[in-house]
């Protein structure tokens, strides 16, 4: 047989050598066959009848016709269209399984259209072999070409009913009066029968009524009739879905849209058995009933539309079937109630993005039995109990945002806001996917970021983030927006300073944070005003190597922003700083860019470099030191972003110092055994030696007369029983770093709180003079509140408390030699 002959009726080639076809047709069948070219194809080929060529052919019932192609490939060209016509009016109906006539057919693109009237009082019902149907929009396609094509007739109107591929779960079609059924083939399909059948059925009373009957855990997506145009104005259509008893059903509308009604209300309705409230009524934009068990009804109702103005309703939906689950019937508790301005919203895996037509049995969150839904979001304020309708709740996250304001910074500066996950989230058997802090402030008011226990880790290339979870900081200005950065909890970074409104990100990272969320210790304040666009305050461990970068990273930080860094030198350690890069790497068109860093020291030098300079080498920092980066407005394609890390190591001891330690030291156990020497002396000596001292020298300044009645030399409040050697070297042993507390007055570096700006060295004022011993420091004159603060040999008892000069007519020495002292004690005892 030649290429292109198919059946019985494929004939001998003609004349030309083409394949020949002869087509006959019963007047009985009332079919009608025409052929005629693809649209939009050019006449390449052509049909010879009785040697005369034409461009399509046209065959009546009791007509007998034989026919060629001038081409080898007719498929390419021409399609065809068999039509039957069936009266159900006029006469019986052949109603049963529909077939497929005339066989033998050129292999042509072919349509098969199945034209049925009938009264509009009757009902017809297209009933279809397995594997059933599934709908799909207009214009789309299905996987093996083939489709049908469904239209009811209502009077003089056709309405389109929808279009099906084969495999789905539409088992029948119930219609109102007439219709044309088309059966659409590809001109390669082997398909031999129709797949479906007519009955005849009593009147339905309304435009159709679409069986889907649903197997197992399954989905279904349905449209409206005359989807996306305009359902039939005032009409009623039902959806009948067959569900086991076993299963669950939910209902989602994905699309639609309403008309303008005069009269009546769009509305669908559901018949639910064993429900007290069938028909259960819902708006279009309600939310659709869910953990439906069983089979369903779902109907929609038209309305009297506006003449001028009648508007389009159409609907799209979708049904999904799924087991019940184990834990269906567990409900949770989420306790809102004293939340202020916060919203949580559970949610599948991927939502929004993901796409809500879903054919696998999906995770549905319900607020009642009946109310569920892909997601749902909760708000502050109340209380609900909620259950979950999903097999793994590992496939649904929670994300949830809360807003905090300040209005009135004389209000809320002195109050502190705790920035951690409320328990009745973390307690949930749900995956905390992100929570998201508001930090609102007005023009003049700042937000500070704390960490006091745990601390703030930056989230950098050499030192990444390995934790439960992370902080996400956005600060934002009416200007720009800028991305401080990712941290992440076990740092160094106690908090942050940052201008005007703030967003922080809290993102989890596998299942670790729901141990973790018991040690959240993230808060905020609302602060004055600050100069920096940012202020990193940082408290290291001297075991760590830190690393900081600009915000925005990987991309340049703002014109003209200015960003500090506050970093605390742990005692008897040294800080190493040193920058990435040897350049800042950028071109100013306005301005300068400036990296400055400073030591907090009274006279220390501050290094400076422009954007034009070479960042300075490594330095040693022996105190605490700001790092300030400023921006310049920079030439098109040029960034500035920085790095820089500091290290600690322990301090060295100058070995000069330690030898002049040791030496006085040294020279204090001296002078000790000297005394201890002299006094054993004096106690075996029967004869005392007399300190001696020259009457006439007066070293006493001139003046008022002391207070006290008793005279210094007749006491011992000037005596020094026992020299401190941190006294005499208490600033040399601290610099060394010994472990001797000096009991004097030193002056430290500052180490107090830190303020917004770099502090200056505290004045002169401020300092205290160190204090070595009244040989070196001569007291002031005393008062009536002075104490003998240096005198540290007992009083003897019946001595007055007061002391004072009893030499009232020599203007003597009032003090004495150490020796001349200790011999007169002697003498005492």
């Amino acid at each position: 047989m030649r290429e292109g002959c198919s059946g019985f009726q494929c004939l001998c080639p003609g004349p030309e050598g083409w394949a020949s076809f002869a087509i006959s047709l019963r007047t009985v069948d009332n079919i009608t066959v025409m052929i005629k070219l693809r649209p939009g194809v050019s006449q390449g080929c052509q049909i010879r009848v009785k040697s005369l060529p034409r461009s399509d052919l046209k065959i009546k019932p009791g007509e007998n016709v034989t026919f060629t192609f001038t081409c080898k490939t007719p498929e390419e060209y021409f399609i065809m269209e068999i039509q039957k016509n069936i009266d159900c009016v006029s006469g019986p109906c052949p109603f049963g399984d529909v077939h497929l006539y005339p066989p033998g057919l050129p292999r042509l693109n072919r349509t098969f259209i199945w034209d049925v009237k009938a009264s509009t009082k009757a009902g017809l019902e297209l009933k279809f072999a397995t594997p059933w149907l599934r709908q799909i929009e207009p214009g789309g396609t299905c996987p093996d070409f083939i489709s049908y094509n469904i239209n009811s007739c209502i009077d003089t109107a056709t309405v389109n009913i929808g279009t099906f591929c084969r495999d789905g779960s539409v088992s029948r079609v119930k219609l109102q009066g007439g219709v044309v059924m088309a059966l659409h083939l590809p001109w390669n399909s082997s398909l031999t029968t129709s797949g479906f059948n007519i009955a005849n059925r009593s009147s339905i009373k309304r435009l159709c009524i679409i069986e889907s009957t649903l197997k197992g855990e399954s989905s279904v997506t349905l449209m409206s009739p005359n989807y996306p145009w305009g359902f039939p104005e005032d009409e009623l259509m039902t959806w009948q879905f067959v569900v086991p008893s076993n299963m669950r059903a939910s209902v989602f509308f994905h699309n639609y849209s309403l008309s303008n009604c005069e009269r009546k209300e769009e509305r669908v309705e559901y018949y639910i058995p064993g429900s007290v409230s069938n028909p259960e009524v819902f708006k279009l934009s309600d939310r659709q009933p869910a953990n439906i068990a069983g089979s369903f009804n779902l109907s929609l109702q038209g309305c009297d539309q506006d003449a001028q103005n009648p508007g389009i309703l159409h609907l799209l939906f979708q049904v999904i079937v799924q087991h019940p689950q184990i834990d269906e019937n567990v409900t949770h508790l989420v306790d809102l109630s004293r939340e202020l301005d916060m919203t949580v919203t559970i949610h599948s895996e991927g939502w929004p993005s993901r796409s809500p037509f879903m054919s696998e049995p999906i995770c549905l969150i319900c607020k009642d039995p009946r109310t569920c839904d892909h997601a749902l979001t909760l708000v502050s304020g109340a209380i609900y109990k909620i259950s979950f309708l999903c097999k793994d709740l590992a496939r649904l996250r929670i994300t949830a945002e809360k807003e905090i304001s300040c209005v009135d910074l004389w209000r809320c500066q002195r109050k502190i806001y705790a920035l951690s996950v409320p328990k009745a989230i973390t307690q949930l058997p749900i995956r905390l996917h992100k929570f998201i802090w508001k930090l609102l402030a007005p023009g003049q008011v700042n937000v500070e970021v704390m960490s006091p226990t745990l601390k703030l880790q930056q989230h950098v290339q050499e030192q990444k983030c390995n934790t439960s979870y992370s902080y996400s900081i956005v600060s934002a200005t009416p200007e720009r927006d800028l991305n401080v950065g990712v941290f992440c909890p076990g740092g160094s970074i106690e908090k942050i300073q940052m201008r005007s409104n703030v967003t922080i990100s809290l993102k989890t990272f596998g299942k670790g944070f729901f141990n973790d969320s018991n040690h959240q210790d993230l808060k905020m304040s609302f602060v004055q005003h600050i100069k920096d666009e940012c202020t990193f305050t940082v408290s290291p461990d001297p075991k760590a190597k830190l690393y900081f970068q600009t915000p925005n990273w990987p991309y340049s930080l703002p014109p003209y922003v200015s960003i500090s860094w506050y970093i605390t030198v742990p005692s008897k350690q040294v800080a190493r700083l040193g920058f990435s890069k040897d350049r800042m790497g950028i071109a100013c068109e306005t301005g300068r860019a400036y990296v400055n860093i400073q030591e907090q020291k009274f006279g220390a030098e501050e290094t400076v470099r422009r954007e034009d300079e070479l960042l300075p080498e490594p330095l040693d920092m022996y105190h605490n030191f700001w790092v300030n980066i400023s921006n310049c407005k920079p030439v098109d394609k040029t960034h500035l972003t920085l790095q820089f890390w500091v290290t600690f190591a322990e301090k060295k001891i100058d070995l000069a110092v330690i030898i002049a330690v040791v030496s006085g030291a040294g020279l204090l156990v001296a002078i000790g055994l000297t005394v201890c020497c002299v006094r054993k002396k004096k106690k075996k000596s029967p004869n005392p030696m007399v300190g001696v001292y020259n009457a006439n020298v007066n070293t006493q300044m001139p003046g008022k007369q002391g207070l006290f009645k008793k005279g210094r030399k007749n006491n011992e409040s000037h005596v020094y029983a026992v020299i401190d050697d941190a006294m005499v070297y208490g600033h040399l042993l601290k610099e060394s770093n010994g472990s001797f507390t000096p009991e004097v007055d030193v002056y430290q570096p500052f180490d107090g709180p830190v303020a917004s700006l770099p502090p200056s060295p505290p004045p002169l004022s401020f300092r205290k003079d160190i204090k070595l011993s009244p040989s070196i420091e001569k007291p002031p004159p005393p008062t009536e509140t002075d104490h003998d603060a240096y005198t540290f040999a007992h009083q003897k008892s019946g001595e007055s408390e007061n002391n004072g000069d009893a030499d009232e007519k020599n203007n003597g020495d009032t003090s004495t030699s150490l020796l001349e002292n200790k011999e007169q004690d002697g003498l005492e005892e």
